[in-house]
């Protein structure tokens, strides 16, 4: 009994469209990755599908299938680690939440922070402590 290659063409392409979709329409990183690997797992299935059909005597789809999936398994590693790096710093994995990432926060400094050592009547000494203690402490919050 031969497989007809219709069957495993069309389920390939069921599980891309939902990875397809699921990149797409999803706002939750992790969900992404997982999408992507779906699509990669259509892919796949589409070159086995077609190493069979084709009766390849080097077995070339199922070799590259290999590499997809050795691929594929080194991104999620890098794709989570990041994901949880973010989740940690921001508190949040939501996609659209991460745009702004490689801008950095925005720097809005409250005015009632800022103290002037000009304006204080106490030494001079002691309005550098203050200024440096400030400092430390907005480096503390930004890290």
């Amino acid at each position: 009994m031969h497989l007809h290659l219709a069957y495993p063409a069309v389920l390939a392409a069921l599980l891309f469209c939902v990875g397809l979709y699921g990149v797409l329409a999803r706002r939750n990183a992790i969900l992404v990755l997982m999408s992507v690997e779906l699509m990669l797992n259509a892919v796949n299935l589409n070159l086995v599908a077609f190493d069979v059909w084709l009766r390849d005597s080097l077995h070339a789809g199922q070799a590259l299938t290999l590499f997809t999936i050795a691929i594929a398994a080194a991104e999620i590693g890098i794709g989570l680690a990041i994901v949880l790096a973010v989740y940690r710093n921001r508190g949040s994995s939501a996609v659209d939440e991460l745009r702004d990432t490689a801008e950095g926060p925005a720097d809005t400094e409250d005015p009632a922070d800022t103290e002037d050592p000009a304006d204080t009547d106490s030494d001079p000494q002691q309005a550098r402590q203050s200024a440096g203690s400030a400092q430390s402490q907005k480096a503390e919050a930004s890290a």
